[in-house]
Formats: structure tokens, sequence, C-alpha cells
């Protein structure tokens, strides 16, 4: 009976067991019975999968979701691999990306403040505070890395760049000129109904999902996504909202974003 770490985190007032419909939705097409048995110390949610189509199924959640590389034989110099930001702004120096490596002890990517400053700020100097700031690099972002050099298993990290799926992601934000507001710890269906509730339908233009627990409110044209955060917060107590502005990255950069 194969069990499996996926690339979905819980955290704040979430269990894993909650998740467990939002799994078995997913492969309700395959003759297979998913169970949510526990999570890791990190918050990664553990499945157990049995049943006829168990393989197919777990190479669809590898599709779909994302499985863990646990181990640090999984993964090597150049590998791609999906993350949640971890630790964020503790450490100037640069940041730290949890990608599910626990296995025999955590490895986290890091990618050092200079490397970002190259990818996200044309080279220039900005502080990592700055950088996690505009481009809301917050706890439990999801972030694809890649992996820039050898594993070392005498390292507690592991040295990473952002992906280019994930930079050209970032790119296409700026350039499409439209604030965003970022909400890390709640279900798509929740935020929808905060948008409504809130009577802010009108100021958006679709909501898309990061993860099961992280959503982005994509705003219309003239929207500040600062100005949704107290109205929808208060239907989202338990989330954290985050304003993503390319007017404010553009200033920062001074000129055109990449």
């Amino acid at each position: 009976m194969p069990t499996a770490t996926l690339l979905e985190k819980v955290y704040g007032s979430f269990s894993s067991e909650i998740l467990e419909p939002v799994f078995s939705t997913l492969c309700k097409a395959l003759k297979v019975k998913l169970r949510v048995v526990g999570e890791t110390n990190r918050g990664w949610v553990q499945i157990e999968v049995s049943g006829e189509d168990e393989v197919a199924a777990l190479h669809f959640l590898d599709r779909e979701v994302g499985l863990a590389p646990v181990s640090l034989r999984n993964i090597g110099k150049f590998s791609v691999v999906g993350g949640r930001v971890v630790f964020s702004g503790k450490d100037e120096t640069g940041l730290y990306v949890d990608i599910g490596v626990y296995s025999p002890e955590t490895k986290d990517a890091f990618i050092p403040v200079q490397r970002l400053q190259i990818q996200l700020a044309d080279g220039k100097k900005v502080p990592l505070r700055r950088l996690v700031e505009v481009f809301c690099l917050q706890n439990n972002l999801p972030l694809d890395v890649k992996l820039v050099q050898d594993v070392d298993a005498q390292k507690s990290w592991v040295v990473a760049e952002l992906s280019e799926a994930q930079l050209y992601q970032i790119v296409s934000w700026v350039r499409f000129s439209f604030d965003r507001l970022i909400v890390l710890g709640a279900f798509f269906p929740d935020v929808e109904r905060a948008v409504k509730l809130s009577k802010h339908f009108r100021d958006v233009i679709r909501i898309e999902s990061l993860g099961t627990l992280e959503q982005v409110i994509l705003c219309k044209l003239g929207t500040d996504a600062v100005g949704l955060i107290s109205n929808l917060g208060r239907f989202l107590p338990d989330a954290t909202l985050v304003p993503f502005s390319p007017r404010k990255i553009q200033q920062l950069i001074g000129k055109p974003f990449l």
C-alpha cells in the first residue's frame, strides 16, 4: 500500500485531515482509496493510496499536485523542485524554501540575496526585506526553485535560484500591471465567499489558485489591492493577505521590468 508526501502544506488552524476530500476528489475517476495519514513536522501532507489504480493515482497526483522528494537521493544539481517559503525575512543573506526534503534530516533550498537581486531587481542592491515585501515572498508562498549547486549532505541547505517558470510568472504579473492580492491560508471557496460578502466582486477579475490553501485575487485596473485587505480580511480571519503591486515594483527597479 504506497504512501507518499504531497507538495501541499497545512498550517495555521488547518489539519491535514481536512484536505482528504480535496485529494480524493482529484482521484475520483480512478479505482483507488485515498487516505490522509498525517503530516510531516513542517506540515507536508502524507497520504496512503490503495486499489487497482494506485500507481496511476500517484503519477496523477505528482502531475497535478506534486510529490515531495523526501530524500536528497531524489534531487541533484539543476533539479527543479516545488516548495514553500520559510523563515521569510529572518535572514538578510537570502531566502529559504522548504522543498520537502526531510529524511534523514530537513534540507531547505537557499536563494542568496544576490541571486534574487539579479533575477528580480535587475542587479540593484535591494535589501532582502524589501524584495520580500514587494514580491510577496511570505511564509507558505508556493515557489518553484532550481538547484544550482551539487547537493552537499553536510549542509542544511542547497543553493538555488527561482526556476525559469517561476520567474516567468512573476514577470508576467508585473508586466500585466494589475494589482493582485495574495491570500495564504484559505480555501478557494472561502476566498470567493469573502469577495461576495465584502461586495468587492466588481473590483475583481477572477480568483486563481497557487495551491490548495493559497489563492490570488486578480484586481481590475484601477483597484488597489491594499484597499481590499481590511474588508476581505474580516471574512478571512485566519488568512494572511499580502498585496502585489506592479507599480511599486516598477518604482523600485527604476526601469521597465526585465
